[in-house]
């Protein structure tokens, strides 16, 4: 599989990094390194990114689960132990052998994260992973959080929506960070998003918009969504462990000023309050956030 799609080469010819990216694409790789194996045994969460095989829509879903609920079982083959509750709306696809399913793993303790990307296979104590890609990401606008505890937490009952509340409009606004969720012909692929808390502006109860920052010139996800518009946030409560899932379709623009943003519609949203059994602490944010207002 190449690294790049026609999607990417694209955004990448018109921002001139070409030669940047082809660099940080021989980082690229499938099999899952000793240093990579250790890393995925240290973390408590696990974002999944995958198109729903019943609709279409994409989501991005949060895994969460004692250090070594992810390890690496093969040299290109990672196993997660658990999985989402039932009423998530990715549970449909991870049900599903051979769905194309993108992998985060994040350490806000750390500011590293880890992606790897390949298809899905049900397994009786959760699910396994083979590897398309596998690459490391810059820590590059990543809050650093202390994890707190691990707190027993029983999902509650998902609650379904077409536009965004009042208070989820706030806790958008508010947020410092969220995951992205998209996918091409080949595959599927969930990214992060991080800046000062106000970086996503909620332009009504079915907009957001979010500039799009400066990383590491590979394109992958506007790549994607120059070739297929779906996408799935997630954003969480990193005290509660509240999950605000939505999904919808993004479209980058191009401003005169040579700033990118991104521009996405809600189709629909899930907010699921202690979907996740982590409580973190206050955030650090990065030093290479950009000021929301610039």
């Amino acid at each position: 599989m190449e690294v790049y799609h026609a999607g990417s080469r694209a955004l990448q010819e018109r921002a001139g990094v070409r030669e940047a990216a082809d660099h940080v694409g021989r980082s690229v790789g499938q099999d899952i390194k000793p240093v990579a194996a250790a890393f995925l045994a240290l973390q408590p969460l696990l974002v999944v990114g995958a198109a729903d095989p019943a609709t279409g829509g994409v989501w991005a879903s949060p895994v969460a689960g004692t250090p070594g609920f992810v390890r690496a079982t093969g040299p290109r083959r990672m196993s997660v132990t658990g999985g989402v509750h039932a009423g998530d709306p990715l549970a449909p696809a991870l049900a599903t052998p051979g769905t194309h399913v993108g992998t985060l793993a994040l350490d806000p303790r750390t500011r590293r994260r880890m992606r790897l990307n390949g298809r899905l296979r049900p397994v009786p104590e959760g699910f396994a992973v083979d590897a398309d890609r596998i690459f490391s990401n810059c820590p590059k606008y990543l809050q650093k959080r202390d994890l707190c505890a691990t707190v027993p937490r029983t999902p509650g009952t998902p609650r379904h929506g077409t536009e965004l509340t009042v208070r989820q409009r706030q806790f958008v606004a508010e947020a410092d960070t969220f995951f992205l969720a998209t996918v091409h012909g080949q595959g599927a692929d969930a990214g992060h998003r991080g800046g000062n808390p106000g970086f996503v502006r909620v332009l009504s109860p079915r907009e957001l918009l979010w500039r799009d920052y400066p990383g590491n010139s590979m394109f992958l996800t506007l790549g994607n969504l120059a070739t297929d518009p779906r996408a799935g946030l997630l954003f969480l409560d990193w005290t509660t462990g509240t999950a605000l899932q939505l999904t919808g379709e993004a479209r980058t623009e191009f401003g005169a000023d040579g700033q990118r943003r991104v521009h996405f519609t809600l189709a629909a949203a899930v907010e699921t309050e202690g979907a996740v059994p982590l409580r973190w602490s206050a955030p650090a944010y990065s030093p290479a956030n950009p000021d929301p207002a610039g």
